[in-house]
C-alpha cells in the first residue's frame, strides 16, 4: 500500500517563544533551525518579521535549509489593499520560501475584537492569500479560533477557509487556539471540513494543550484526513503549550495505524536522535529535562518495582512499548528500599557487572541501600551513585584520588556600588597518586553574579585534578535538588545533583548530611568518580 504524505510543521521559534520565561537570541534560534532541519521536519516557522528585532535579525541571518522556511504575519486590514499594508510588506521582506498568515474564522472575533463586517474579514483573507502567492510565495492560512467558530456559526467558519482556499492557499491550517477542543470534537469536524470540499492534503491542524490533548487532538484530526499537523519541540507554546512534536514524531513513526499509512519524511536513523534534540532544547533554556516525558524522558524506560524488573530481565517486551534505543533513549533499572534481587541484578548488568544469582553479596547491597535509604538517600534518582555503591562492595571500584579537607566560606559585604551581595569561595586539597594539590575557587559568574557555595566547591573540586584534569573539563552541573528528609532539630538534608558532560551523558548522585554543603559535596565528589569510572581512567 502507497503511503500518503504527512507534513510536519515547527513553530518553536514563533509559538514556542510565547511562552513565558522563553525568549530565543539570534544564535539559538539558528542553532535551534539547524537540528530542526537535521531531524527531517518540513516547514520550520522562523517567527514574525518586523514583529520584534531579534525575529527580523534571525531572517536576515536564517540558515539555509532543506525544510522550507516560513514566515509568519496576519492577513491585511480593512480599508486598504494589500500591496499596501505594511504588516504584509514586513513579511514578504523576509525573502521566505512560504508564509503564514493568521486570519479570524470566528465571527464573534471577527466583530468584536476586530471591529470590521464578516464580509471585510473574508476580503482580508482573500486578497492576501492571493498577493503572497501572486508574489510566488507558497502560502499557509492559520484558521485562528476555527474549532470554537465552527460549533458557534459552522457557515461562516468554513467561508473563511473556503476564502483562503480558493485564493490559492497551500494548507488550510485549522486552530484550536484556545486549546478547549477534545480530540473527538476535532475529529468530527474536520470530517466536516474535508465533506464541504477542501481536500485533506491541504488541511492541517493547530493545536493548544490547555486539557492535556494537544497531541491526542493531532493525531484525531490526522484520522480525519488532515495531512499537516503544527507542534513545537518539547510542547512549548503560550499558557499550557503547543501539541508536543517529540512526542507526535515516535507516535506517528511506530505506531499503527499512522506507521503503516503515513510518511512524515523522517527516517528511523534520524529518530534515534530525538532525545537529544529534545535535551538540546531543555539546554538552551536553561531547563531541567521533564522526566516523565514520553518517549525522550529519563523514566520513560525506568522500572522500579521488582516484579517489573525480573520480567524486563527475561524480555522487555513484557513492560516496554518500544525499544528505549530506538528514540535514543535507555532502559534503567532504579534501586530503592523496594528492590529485590532481580532488580538488583539487572541493574548490575545494566553496568556491565555480572553476578550469580546466589552471590552473598547482593544480600549485603541491598540491606546496605535499605539503611542508607532510611538515613535519607533514594537511590531511585541517583542512579550514578548506586553504581558507586555497588562497585564498592564488589570490590569493584577504584581509588582515583583523595579528598583530604575542603572549605566553604560565605560573605556579605558592601560592593563598590553600596549594594550587599555574597561572595562564596571554597579551598579542596586533594590527593592524587600520592601528591597533594590545592584548588580555591570563587562562585562568580563571567557576569560577575555570586552562585553560590555548591558552585564554588565545584568549581574548586573540579581545578586541578592532575592526570584526571581532561577527563572532566567537559562536565558540569545541569541540576541541584533539595529535599530535607527529616523535621525539627534532627532535620537530614538531600541533596541530588544531576551532571552531563560533552557527550550529552547524563547521570545523577545523591548525597545526604545535617549540613547541605556537606550532603552537596557528597553528590559532587560522587559526580567525578563516576565520571572517571565510565570514562576508562585509571588510577594514578
Amino acid at each position: 500500500m502507497t503511503k500518503q504524505r504527512l507534513y510536519l510543521y515547527d513553530t518553536t521559534l514563533r509559538d514556542g517563544q510565547q511562552s513565558a520565561g522563553v525568549q530565543f537570541s539570534v544564535p539559538e534560534k539558528i542553532e535551534i533551525a539547524k537540528a530542526l532541519d537535521a531531524i527531517g521536519i518540513d516547514y520550520i516557522e522562523g517567527g514574525w518579521p518586523g514583529a520584534n528585532p531579534t525575529d527580523s535579525d534571525f531572517f536576515e541571518a536564517r540558515p539555509e535549509t532543506r525544510a522550507t522556511f516560513t514566515a509568519f504575519g496576519m492577513t491585511k486590514r480593512a480599508g486598504r489593499s494589500a500591496a499596501n499594508d505594511d504588516v504584509l510588506a514586513g513579511v514578504m521582506n523576509a525573502n521566505t520560501p512560504a508564509v503564514c498568515l493568521v486570519g479570524k474564522t470566528h465571527d464573534y472575533h471577527v466583530t468584536t475584537a476586530l471591529g470590521i463586517t464578516l464580509e471585510e474579514n473574508l476580503e482580508n483573507i482573500r486578497a492576501s492569500v492571493a498577493h503572497m502567492v501572486a508574489q510566488g510565495r507558497e502560502a499557509l492560512f492559520d484558521a485562528e479560533h476555527f474549532f470554537d467558530g465552527y460549533k458557534a456559526n459552522p457557515g461562516y467558519a468554513l467561508e473563511c477557509c473556503r476564502a483562503a482556499f480558493e485564493a490559492g492557499a497551500r494548507w488550510i491550517v485549522l486552530c484550536d487556539t484556545n486549546g478547549g477542543t477534545l480530540p473527538g470534537e476535532i475529529g468530527k469536524i474536520v470530517e466536516a471540513v474535508i465533506a464541504a470540499g477542501i481536500p485533506g492534503d491541504r488541511l492541517g491542524i493547530h493545536c493548544h494543550d490547555d486539557t492535556g490533548n494537544a497531541a491526542a487532538g493531532s493525531l484525531a484530526a490526522v484520522e480525519a484526513g488532515a495531512r499537516q499537523i503544527q507542534g513545537t519541540l518539547n510542547g512549548l507554546g503560550e499558557r499550557c503549550g503547543n501539541a508536543n512534536l517529540i512526542t507526535l514524531i515516535p507516535t506517528l513513526l511506530l505506531k499503527e495505524p499512522y506507521a503503516s499509512t503515513l510518511d512524515t519524511g523522517i527516517s528511523h536513523e534520524s529518530l534515534r536522535g530525538i532525545t537529544k534534540l529534545s535535551r538540546k532544547l531543555d539546554d538552551i533554556l536553561n531547563r531541567v529535562p521533564l522526566r516523565s516525558a514520553p518517549y525522550v524522558g529519563a523514566s520513560a524506560f525506568t522500572h522500579k518495582a521488582g516484579l517489573h524488573a525480573s520480567a524486563i530481565l527475561k524480555n522487555p517486551d513484557t513492560y516496554e512499548h518500544i525499544d528505549p534505543a530506538v528514540v535514543g533513549n535507555t532502559r534503567l533499572i532504579p534501586m530503592s528500599n523496594q528492590a529485590g534481587q532481580s532488580n538488583l541484578r539487572a541493574r548490575l548488568k545494566g553496568m556491565g557487572i555480572e553476578v550469580e544469582k546466589d552471590d552473598p553479596r547482593l544480600a549485603r547491597i541491598l540491606d546496605l541501600i535499605k539503611e542508607r535509604e532510611d538515613q535519607g538517600y533514594a537511590y531511585d534518582g541517583a542512579q550514578a551513585s548506586f553504581e558507586l555503591l555497588a562497585r564498592a562492595e564488589l570490590g569493584q571500584l577504584p581509588n582515583f584520588f583523595e579528598v583530604k579537607r575542603y572549605k566553604v566560606t560565605v560573605e556579605r559585604r558592601k560592593n563598590r556600588y553600596d549594594k550587599m551581595v555574597s561572595i562564596s569561595e571554597a579551598v579542596v586539597v586533594v590527593k592524587v597518586g600520592g601528591k597533594k594539590m590545592l584548588s580555591v575557587s570563587e562562585s562568580m559568574d563571567e557576569q560577575g553574579h555570586d552562585r553560590g557555595p555548591v558552585n564554588a566547591l565545584s568549581k574548586a573540586l573540579s581545578k586541578d585534578l592532575g592526570p584526571y584534569q581532561n577527563l572532566i573539563d567537559d562536565m558540569k552541573l545541569v541540576d541541584f535538588r533539595v529535599r530535607i528528609t527529616q523535621g525539627g532539630t534532627e532535620a537530614v538534608t538531600r541533596v541530588i545533583i544531576d551532571s552531563e558532560d560533552g557527550a550529552g551523558q547524563r547521570w545523577s548522585t545523591v548525597g545526604v548530611s545535617p549540613n547541605i554543603v556537606d550532603a552537596s559535596f557528597e553528590a559532587l565528589l560522587d559526580a567525578m568518580i563516576w565520571k572517571l569510572l565510565r570514562d576508562g581512567a585509571h588510577p594514578a
